[in-house]
């Protein structure tokens, strides 16, 4: 079997529009009721899971975007798995810099979970690693840039719009000790994305904040974590006191992408605000 991200996964059968659901950073611990600044990760997950539900029903697509286990804990990756299971939909995951793509893979139940590009109607995922393992940042290389190129020529001959996904940030947000995490060969990266008038939009997580921005044609969209959130425009590291929540998308087959974030606003959640950082 070629190894995961070589991979293609086909939808079938997804309508117009696409219907996707983004959750990113759940930080899950080793056992469950384990936290992150004071705050149970397992906990916020599964009320993130329910409040989805309840807004948006079922989505053609589950997107989770890193940083999954807060320690790259086969347990952790276990218990993703199982609460995933309220949603009757098709979950790919990405590795982020907390995460063990091996106890990933290792710990699921289907081995494609962690797929190079999912088709689905007039639409290509791509799902890039910018993880560097044992590093904070991020950063693609050139081997993913090369994948990267191939898919999109690919989804071009085959008339294809494009979303690309991915853990790290490819532009600075405007926090600055976050911001020297992003993808280090974002400029590569741009300059390849640029060639193609196909791609519609950018999904990330790792910042743990809402960003919707344009560069010129091409949506750029960051989402809240489904636990701790970030302050926006911090020099250090600071966390934020708004709750968790998830991102919605809807890709149509003209191309055009509508998009929203959501948050728990129905519970109460402990967070450190006064802690220094967590890595």
């Amino acid at each position: 079997m070629p190894e995961s991200r070589h991979m293609t996964c086909r939808i079938v059968d997804t309508g117009d529009p696409l219907r996707l659901l983004q959750l990113t950073d759940t930080h899950l611990c080793a056992e469950a009721g384990g936290t992150l600044l004071d705050m149970d990760t397992d906990r916020s997950l599964q009320l993130v899971i329910d409040r989805a539900l309840r807004e948006r029903g079922t989505p053609d697509v589950l997107l989770c975007t890193g940083d999954l286990s807060d320690g790259g804990f086969r347990s952790a990756y276990q218990r993703l798995e199982g609460y995933l299971q309220k949603i009757a939909a098709p979950s790919f995951w990405l590795p982020g810099n907390h995460d063990d793509r091996a106890e990933m893979l290792a710990a699921v139940s289907d081995k494609v979970c962690l797929p190079g590009e999912i088709r689905a109607g007039q639409w290509q995922l791509i799902m890039l690693d910018s993880q560097i393992p044992g590093e904070v940042g991020g950063r693609l290389g050139e081997t993913e840039l090369q994948r990267l190129a191939a898919a999109l020529e690919a989804g071009r001959q085959d008339g294809l719009h494009a979303l690309v996904c991915l853990h790290h940030q490819p532009v600075a947000v405007g926090s600055a000790w976050i911001d020297q995490q992003m993808v280090a060969d974002a400029a590569q990266f741009w300059q390849l994305l640029d060639s193609y008038a196909s791609v519609k939009g950018v999904l990330w997580g790792h910042v743990h904040q809402q960003i919707d921005r344009q560069r010129g044609s091409v949506a750029l969209m960051a989402s809240p974590s489904t636990c701790v959130q970030f302050a926006p425009g911090s020099t250090n590291f600071k966390a934020d006191d708004k709750p968790p929540g998830y991102r919605w998308l809807e890709l149509y087959a003209n191309g055009r992408i509508e998009t929203g974030v959501s948050r728990v606003t129905d519970a109460e959640f402990t967070v450190d605000l006064e802690c220094g950082g967590y890595l």
